[in-house]
């Protein structure tokens, strides 16, 4: 499943997908994505990927939450629980989760703990899946909890981790992960290669149906082209393209 790949040829302006769908897949007018942003970010981070999918056909909710008032388990409920009500009153047939760094892991909290019989399939761009090197060492600094909040303490790889305690997926999850980094300090505190907040191992998750890593930093992830690409891939087919030419 590890991979990487080339940049895709993005044209914002087809409605098809460079591969088919799956057989018998409902069209995107029937599927809500939902956009989960990630830790002290907002809805506008993922404003790209919201104005992409919508003109490919999708309904989209690109959620907006308090990422630092509190802890994972609030914060599920509230940002899942909350996207999830807006989505059910458009009536779709499936619902699919698009997430960026902590809205990934507040996925994965909801599902372990709440049925979702319209499940479709969940896209995690740079998720600690298995926390971050990066709470542990950083985490007692002065300052850490007002910038991060209840959450940011809950995302590392000691005791206490949230990510840690969630096991296995048993839903289709496409993961990419990126190898870049704008922050050579935080890169200190994790092992090569790694985005700046989440090393590449520990992006990866038990039970994931696919994984890429690609050429991209933590804080902008969600915003490069080919990225996205891959993203309209996995939803419309389960599968990243591996060494797009």
């Amino acid at each position: 499943m590890d991979g990487r790949c080339r940049a895709l040829p993005v044209d914002w302006n087809r409605t098809g997908m460079d591969s088919p769908r799956t057989p018998n897949a409902p069209s995107p007018e029937d599927e809500c994505v939902v956009l989960l942003h990630g830790l002290a970010r907002s809805a506008q981070s993922m404003g790209k990927l919201a104005t992409v999918l919508s003109a490919r056909g999708y309904q989209v909710e690109n959620f907006d939450y308090p990422s630092r008032r509190h802890g994972v388990a609030e914060l599920a409920e509230i940002a899942v629980g909350g996207a999830l009500d807006r989505c059910e009153a458009r009536r779709p047939r499936t619902i699919h989760f698009v997430t960026h760094s902590l809205g990934g892991i507040l996925v994965r909290y909801y599902l372990k703990h709440h049925g979702l019989a319209k499940l479709g399939r969940v896209v995690m761009l740079a998720p600690p899946n298995q926390g971050s090197e990066v709470v542990d060492q950083f985490g007692k600094l002065p300052g850490y909890g007002l910038i991060n909040g209840p959450a940011g303490f809950e995302l590392g790889t000691r005791a206490g981790s949230i990510p840690l305690q969630l096991g296995a997926v048993d839903y289709p999850v496409g993961v990419i992960a990126g190898t870049r980094s704008v922050n050579p300090i935080l890169s200190t505190a994790l092992p090569s290669p790694d985005d700046g907040k989440v090393s590449l191992a520990r992006a990866k998750l038990e039970g994931m149906s696919d994984f890429l890593s690609m050429p991209v930093s933590h804080p902008f992830i969600m915003r490069n082209a080919a990225v996205i690409e891959q993203v309209l891939h996995f939803l419309a087919t389960g599968a990243f393209v591996h060494n797009a030419p």
